[in-house]
C-alpha cells in the first residue's frame, strides 16, 4: 500500500468519526496552545523590559545598599561625583504620602526624593514646566514635578503648573509635568512624583540614601567604575560587598535572560503535562479504533497484508490525527496571544517554539500510537476474522 494511499485511508477514518476525533485532538491542542501562549508572554513580557533598560543606554551604574542598618548621606553623594568617570549622581528614595487635590485624592501614586540629576540620568523628559534645581534643594523647598497620569488625576484637563497639591496634608507647588513614558529603570514615571531629597523631611523622612543612579563619562570603562564605586562603598559603609550591589546594564540584561531562559522552561514544562494528556487520548482512541476494526485488519491479512502494512496504516492515522491537533493548537495559542496584547499583556511570537509545539506533537503520534499499531499488526487474521 502506497504511503498516499494509507494517508487517504486514514484521513477517512479520521472524518468518519467526527466527534471523537475532534475530542482526541483537544487534549493536545490544548497543550500546544497553552506552550506557545504562556512561553510567548514570558518571552513578551521579558523583551519589553530589556527594551526599556537597553533604551537607558550603556553608561548607566545602579548602586543600592541592600540591609536596613547603613545607608548613606546625601553629602556622601558630592563625593561620589568627584570620583574618577563619573558625570551623574542621582540618588532616589521611595516615599508613602497621601496625595490629594482638594476632594481629588490619588491612591496609584510613587513619590520619589532626588536631587536635579535624575531625570537626565533615566532619560525621562519633561513636557512642560521645570527640573528640581539645586536651589530648591538646598532651600528644602516643597515643589514636585508629577508623572502624566497623576496630572490627568488631579487636574484633568487643566494646567497644574503653578498650583498646589497636598501631599500628607503640606502644599507642594507644581513645577513640571513628566512625559508620558511609561516604566523607565523599573519605576513607572507616569505615577510617579518627584519632589527633592532634602524635601523629605517635611513628610517624616530623613535624608538617608540606600540607592543611586551613577552615570559614567566613558562607557568603555564602566566596569573600572564600577569596581571604583565598589571600594568606596566598602570603605565608607564598612561593611563586604555582600551588603550592597552596584551593577551596569550589561550585567542586568545578563541576569534577565538567565531568569527568562529559566521562566520559558519552567512555563513550557508546565504547559507540557498536557501535551502527555493529549498523547494518552490518542493512544486510547487508537486502541479503540483498533478494536472496532479487528475484522477488517483480519480481512486485509487474509488478502497478503504484512504486519508492517497494518502497523503503518495505524501509525499513521495516529501521526495524521496528533499533526491535524497539534497545527490548531499553534493557530489557537497564536491567536489567543495576540489577543491578549489587547488586554495589556506583551505577547512575542517564536518560530523556534511553534518549530518545537509541531515537532512535539509530530513525537506524540509516533510514541502514543506505537502500542496500538503494534497490537494491530499482531493480530491473528483467523482470531480476528472470528470477530463480530
Amino acid at each position: 500500500m502506497k504511503i498516499v494511499q494509507i494517508i487517504k485511508v486514514a484521513i477517512k477514518n479520521i472524518v468518519s468519526n467526527k466527534l471523537r476525533s475532534i475530542l482526541t485532538m483537544l487534549g493536545l491542542m490544548i497543550g500546544i496552545a497553552s506552550v506557545i501562549v504562556l512561553v510567548g508572554i514570558g518571552k513578551g513580557s521579558s523583551s519589553s523590559v530589556k527594551n526599556q533598560v537597553q533604551s537607558l543606554g550603556t553608561d548607566i551604574l545602579t548602586a543600592s545598599i541592600t540591609t536596613s542598618d547603613y545607608s548613606l548621606a546625601y553629602e556622601d553623594m558630592d563625593e561620589i561625583l568627584n570620583l574618577e568617570n563619573i558625570e551623574k549622581v542621582a540618588p532616589y528614595k521611595n516615599i508613602s504620602a497621601t496625595v490629594s487635590r482638594g476632594t481629588t485624592t490619588s491612591s496609584k501614586a510613587s513619590i520619589i526624593a532626588t536631587n536635579d540629576s535624575y531625570l537626565g540620568i533615566t532619560n525621562v523628559s519633561l513636557s512642560q514646566g521645570r527640573s528640581i534645581s539645586i536651589i530648591d534643594i538646598e532651600n528644602k523647598s516643597k515643589v514636585c514635578i508629577l508623572g502624566s497620569d497623576i496630572a490627568q488625576d488631579l487636574f484633568s484637563l487643566a494646567n497644574p503648573i503653578g498650583e498646589t497639591i497636598k501631599l500628607n496634608g503640606d502644599n507642594y507647588v507644581v513645577i513640571g509635568v513628566l512625559e508620558e513614558q511609561g516604566t523607565s529603570m523599573g519605576t513607572n514615571s507616569d505615577s510617579s512624583i518627584l519632589i527633592p531629597i532634602t524635601s523629605a523631611k517635611h513628610l517624616g523622612e530623613d535624608t538617608s540614601i540606600t540607592s543611586f543612579y551613577v552615570k559614567v563619562s566613558d562607557e568603555d570603562r564602566i566596569d573600572m567604575t564600577e569596581r571604583i564605586i565598589e571600594n568606596y562603598l566598602r570603605s565608607t559603609l564598612q561593611v563586604s560587598s555582600d551588603y550592597f550591589t552596584v551593577s551596569s546594564q550589561d550585567s542586568m540584561l545578563d541576569a534577565m535572560e538567565s531568569i527568562d531562559d529559566t521562566l520559558s522552561l519552567l512555563l513550557g514544562g508546565i504547559a507540557s503535562i498536557s501535551l502527555i494528556v493529549g498523547g494518552i487520548g490518542i493512544m486510547n482512541v487508537m486502541l479503540v479504533s483498533v478494536t472496532e476494526r479487528t475484522k477488517e485488519i483480519g480481512i486485509r491479512k487474509s488478502l497478503g497484508a504484512k504486519r508492517i502494512n497494518i502497523l503503518v496504516q495505524f501509525l499513521v492515522e495516529a501521526l495524521v490525527l496528533s499533526l491535524l491537533g497539534g497545527i490548531l493548537g499553534i493557530a489557537i495559542g497564536i491567536l489567543i496571544g495576540n489577543g491578549l496584547e489587547n488586554f495589556g499583556y506583551t505577547f512575542e511570537n517564536s518560530n523556534i517554539v511553534i518549530l518545537i509545539s509541531f515537532a512535539s506533537s509530530a513525537m506524540i503520534g509516533l510514541i502514543f500510537g506505537i502500542f496500538p499499531a503494534y497490537r494491530a499488526a499482531k493480530l491473528n487474521p483467523i482470531d480476528a476474522l472470528r470477530q463480530e
